[in-house]
């Protein structure tokens, strides 16, 4: 039965890593861009007084929007390294699924040419040079390894 890596990788993924990789998603956007643009363009203007000095709450120089900005940033980048190591999880399932496919295709392609060659050998035809170009085939392909 062939392995999907996509069903494995969803089957061990857990839920604090699918709030991450919805926050690192959304992170990675324009629409990100342009709400944090609002807000600190918002967060500027009430706080320079431009709409009345009654609703200053973080004078210049903004010291709690700083603090907020710098707080979002930390936890920003916490779930973008958590998102960067399910995905490295991820590619190793990945890989590690197609050796397996690799080595059970190299196992049933050597099978499969087993039987040609008996059924050649059966029925008389030559394949001496074709069985010789697959197994220096196969030497080069050691030695590049």
């Amino acid at each position: 039965m062939a392995l999907n890596a996509n069903e494995e990788i969803e089957r061990i993924r857990k839920a604090e890593n699918r709030v991450s990789d919805k926050i690192t998603a959304f992170a990675g956007t324009m629409r990100f861009v342009y709400i944090h643009s609002v807000w600190f363009g918002l967060w500027i203007a009430i706080n320079l007084g431009l709409l009345g000095a009654a609703l200053i709450f973080d004078e210049y120089p903004f010291g709690l929007l700083t603090l907020i900005v710098s707080l979002e940033a930390i936890f920003l980048s916490t779930f973008v390294m958590i998102s960067q190591n399910r995905q490295a999880r991820s590619a190793e399932i990945r890989s590690d699924l197609d050796y397996k496919t690799n080595v059970m295709a190299e196992r049933e392609i050597d099978i499969i040419m087993r039987a040609l060659q008996r059924m050649a050998e059966k029925e008389g035809i030559e394949v001496g040079d074709l069985v010789t170009d697959l197994g220096t085939l196969r030497k080069t392909m050691d030695m590049s390894e």
